[in-house]
């Protein structure tokens, strides 16, 4: 993909014009044994989150071999890559997460983790591989285009949302950012095939710890104490119906109790019982319909039966809520890129979390899932499995697609 004298402002041609899918899907191929060479090392030295100092290393030189100015240490192990053009623009940021899992690597391939009990079993390899890659071709690129690209490398996607830190650091701020991209491997699909969701796309998250208290004593005389035994299985029962009798039946929230811990002896009746579980849903305004009643019912029980109870809720990740805009964005590149028939529309949420929702609570933007799947060559299991592998060839399609993203949202004279 070499420069060309386009000028660097923006216009109404369409970047199909300006750099073609064609074009950028060949230009990307180009570079894809650079850039599986990047994801089979990473895949061999796994870091989990907020450890990534290797993968950082590493990604920190790639970055000087590109002439890319880089800011390390971000919230530890976070690395922000400013691209700028020279002349006055938009600014676009995509993001890739570099941690690994505490997860022992089951396949029998060249690039098998070396590092006993930590595997890229979720892709992040993949995803710092191909915003490398991005990298490299819109600096090829730079001369067609004005404004700015920022490369947010982020830590500890699978436990403290690193995203947070990156966004206190200001990483999309100095100059504020105009839209952000970023992907997700998906082996449900081909390699070769995209697929976007319109709206909600990631559930949000919420720890429980409930501690119900009571008051021992003799078995044989229960009438003497308060049982948190009893306290808890009503409790539980009704913590049940938070969702089936609060919540619309058309919106989705899930509430889990994992962990039930009580009792000292089958003779004495317990004075303490401890519950942990998750709540997950799609809306803020259910999630904070769906913890008041959480509160409202536990204290209500353990009040009515004599006891008392503490309940502390840990705030996890926030919903993820694509903006429909730039998910058109997306679609309609992806669609110039592998075609309209390998191009999905995602008909239901994922229950599961995702960081990125921070960015989109503070810039629009689209999440998008990356197809990785080959049947042929055994690539078929699922994120945060032992045997988990991609079709390498998905690094081309991701790079290319987000290059056609950046570029659309450069060139193009109104908003994102």
């Amino acid at each position: 993909m070499a420069p060309q004298d386009t000028p660097k402002t923006a216009s109404n041609e369409t970047p199909s014009v300006l750099v073609s899918a064609a074009e950028a899907l060949e230009a990307a191929r180009k570079i894809l044994p650079w850039m599986v060479e990047i994801r089979r090392d990473l895949h061999q030295h796994p870091e989990l989150g907020l450890e990534e100092v290797r993968t950082a290393r590493q990604v920190q030189g790639l970055l000087d071999e590109l002439g890319i100015e880089h800011e390390d240490g971000i919230g530890g192990t976070g690395i922000v890559g400013t691209l700028r053009s020279g002349e006055p623009g938009k600014v676009v940021a995509l993001r890739a997460d570099m941690d690994a899992l505490p997860l022992q690597d089951a396949k029998s391939v060249p690039y098998t983790s070396k590092i006993p009990g930590k595997m890229h079993a979720c892709g992040h390899d993949v995803h710092t591989s191909i915003l490398l890659g991005a990298s490299r071709l819109l600096v090829d690129l730079m001369p067609r285009w004005a404004g700015t690209v920022k490369l947010l490398f982020q830590p500890a996607e699978e436990t403290v949302g690193g995203a947070k830190l990156l966004i206190a650091a200001g990483a999309l701020s100095n100059p504020p950012v105009d839209a952000v991209f970023g992907l997700h491997v998906e082996p449900d699909f081909d390699v070769g095939h995209i697929a976007v969701r319109y709206g909600q796309r990631n559930a949000s998250s919420d720890s429980l710890k409930i501690t119900l208290i009571g008051r021992s004593c003799h078995a044989a005389y229960p009438s003497g104490g308060v049982d948190a035994i009893a306290m808890a299985a009503q409790v539980v029962s009704a913590l049940q119906t938070v969702i089936s009798r609060n919540v619309d039946a058309r919106d989705s929230a899930v509430l889990t109790l994992g962990t039930v811990r009580g009792g000292t002896q089958s003779n004495i009746v317990a004075d303490r019982v401890e519950l942990t579980g998750t709540v997950r849903t799609l809306d803020p305004t259910i999630r904070e319909l769906v913890l008041r009643r959480v509160r409202e019912t536990v204290q209500g029980i353990a009040g009515a039966l004599g006891g008392e109870a503490r309940i502390e809720i840990e705030s996890g990740y926030d919903a993820l809520i694509n903006y429909d805009k730039a998910v058109d964005l997306v679609r309609r590149n992806a669609e110039r890129l592998v075609g309209e028939d390998k191009v999905y529309l995602r008909p239901r949420p994922n229950m599961g979390v995702e960081d990125f929702a921070y960015y989109l609570s503070h810039a629009p933007g689209a999440f998008f899932s990356l197809g990785v799947r080959n049947e042929e060559r055994g690539i078929v299991h699922s994120v945060h499995q032992p045997g988990f592998d991609v079709d390498e060839e998905c690094l081309a399609y991701g790079a290319a697609l987000q290059v056609l993203n950046t570029l659309t949202v450069l060139m193009s004279p109104g908003p994102p």
